[in-house]
């Protein structure tokens, strides 16, 4: 259960007028755990322009054992999230979230609310906020993912793209029942810091775009529809982002995801498929690739859920090195299982294991940045991870 602070004393110093209708949310989860991996390398600190296929790591390469700075079901945050009534049906919003390292308190250099930060306005016919926030993209696999975007060890970022957070954006979102529809425009949407080790591949300059003149720079836009019934579910999104290497010198990154469910009881079952094309400013192929995927969720007993999903990659074309001689590289996939037992209604334990077969677990390498430390060896087949841990919801 979330704890609702309710800011009257606050807001009254500030303003010198307190309304009921108003408060702000405190929110968050902890996770940390241990993690084996039986094969991984280090991952290289900056890339080759050259690379035609993915990039694996260097040495030292062998097995490893220790805490994932990433958490293991979920990535640790807290945000503060508020509501003030206007009347007449009008709210205004706001959301505030940062991320940190369980492990050791730190952010990795990035800013404080890297996750999300806007503020909004909104009514029965939807919001629509303005700031940081997560694409529509998102909105239409997240429900759909069979172990809900776990760290450890689900292909999200390969998934979703690394751009699913754009900074500078513009977001509508409308809830209609059952049905959800989004859509967003980023005047642009920036990378963490850690994408600059790509620059040398003429993919992207890690900047925020709003170039004086090129209003192309590091845009991105995107849109979703989302039906959650009870039995079935289903939903559409689309996503594309236009990283640049150089001012007024546009790539193209463009995403498209069809997903669908059904849930019986304590089972659920769904599956979908992601379209994928990368493309730079000269019309070379980065990378062409189908994703699919398909996952079971079954509730053994109401404090035990079980989670299995299998994840195929299809790289029909890839070249990191913008050389015009992509190349066809062997296809990653990986199988993961989750066992996630309840403590409590906030506090759970859990036990994740993974193998991925010509690849590196959740897809992690270049196209990822590395974002998660399971680089691949070099003439690596497999990969085995297990994580346990325990998480708390606040």
């Amino acid at each position: 259960m979330r704890k609702s602070l309710i800011a009257l004393a606050s807001l009254s110093a500030l303003t010198g007028v307190a309304h009921a209708q108003t408060s702000v949310t405190l929110y968050g989860v902890v996770d940390a755990g241990v993690e084996y991996i039986n094969r991984v390398a280090t991952a290289p600190a900056a890339l080759s322009p050259t690379a035609t296929g993915p990039s694996v790591g260097v040495a030292p390469v062998g097995s490893r054992f220790g805490m994932p700075n990433q958490g293991g079901l979920s990535a640790s945050r807290w945000g503060l999230r508020g509501v003030e009534d206007l009347g007449g049906g009008l709210k205004a919003y706001f959301t505030l979230e940062s991320q940190f390292l369980a492990d050791s308190g730190g952010t990795n250099g990035t800013p404080v609310f890297t996750r999300q930060s806007f503020i909004g306005l909104g009514n029965q016919y939807g919001k629509l906020t303005f700031g940081k926030q997560y694409s529509s993209l998102l909105d239409a696999i997240v429900n759909f993912a069979p172990t809900r975007f776990s760290p450890a060890f689900e292909p999200g970022i390969w998934w979703v793209g690394v751009d699913y957070k754009p900074n500078n954006a513009v977001k509508y979102a409308g809830q209609f029942g059952n049905l959800a529809v989004s859509a967003y425009y980023s005047f642009g949407a920036g990378l963490p810091a850690s994408a600059l080790a790509i620059s040398t591949a003429g993919l992207v300059n890690g900047g925020n775009g709003e170039t004086p003149g090129n209003p192309r720079d590091n845009t991105s836009w995107g849109g979703a529809v989302t039906y959650l019934g009870p039995t079935f579910g289903g939903s559409i999104g689309y996503d594309q982002w236009n990283p640049s290497a150089a001012i007024g010198v546009t790539a193209k990154v463009r995403k498209a995801a069809i997903n669908g469910s059904y849930s019986n009881g304590p089972l659920k079952l769904m599956a979908g498929y992601r379209w994928g094309d990368q493309t730079y400013a000269n019309g070379n192929t980065i990378m062409r690739d189908d994703f699919w995927f398909a996952g079971v969720t079954y509730k053994a007993m109401p404090a035990l859920d079980l989670q299995l999903g299998y994840y195929y990659s299809n790289i029909k074309k890839m070249d990191f090195g913008n050389t015009g001689r992509p190349s066809n590289p062997a296809n990653p996939q990986q199988v993961s299982l989750v066992a996630d037992y309840a403590l409590s209604k906030r506090t759970d334990v859990y036990l994740s294991t993974a193998w991925a077969h010509n690849g590196s677990l959740g897809n992690d390498g270049a196209f990822t940045l590395f974002l998660f430390n399971y680089a691949q060896a070099p003439g690596q087949k497999n990969m085995v991870g297990v994580a346990t841990g325990i998480r708390h919801v606040f």
